[in-house]
């Protein structure tokens, strides 16, 4: 469901779904243009710095969508070894969003997204949750 969440926070017409856990060469999601180079390169977790390091070097912009409670423990450690990636911006989904996401998980689903004003919402036909993220780093280039 997080997959998804970074999907709508990222929706272009050349975005992704890359192999994921079964390719440890790919991301979670991607964006490439026309010529097949990596635009964006998105993560979903916590990856380790050298993955994040390769990926910065290797894609324009690249963002990390950590969540769970102990997010901060894994981003404290390695903050300073990713300074110099200025294309990286990683963000926190706080443990209640997720909590909130995983209640709309079902087999057959169907939900609404809606971006305004800088808020995100999902739906379902029985519940709305508005998702606000916590920047740990932002993007500086």
């Amino acid at each position: 469901m997080v997959r998804l969440l970074a999907f709508a926070l990222n929706a272009h017409e050349h975005l992704a779904f890359g192999k994921g856990l079964s390719d440890t060469d790919e991301p979670d999601l991607w964006q490439k243009d026309l010529t097949g180079a990596v635009e964006h390169w998105i993560e979903v977790g916590q990856p380790d710095e050298k993955r994040l390091l390769r990926a910065a070097g290797r894609a324009t912009r690249v963002t990390v969508y950590a969540y769970g409670n102990r997010a901060e423990l894994w981003w404290k450690p390695i903050a300073d070894k990713l300074v110099r990636a200025q294309n990286l911006a990683v963000w926190r989904v706080p443990a209640p969003v997720v909590q909130a996401l995983e209640r709309f998980a079902a087999r057959t689903m169907r939900l609404q997204c809606t971006v305004q004003d800088g808020q995100l919402y999902f739906s379902s036909a029985a519940e709305t949750v508005q998702i606000e993220l916590n920047a740990l780093k932002r993007c500086e280039s």
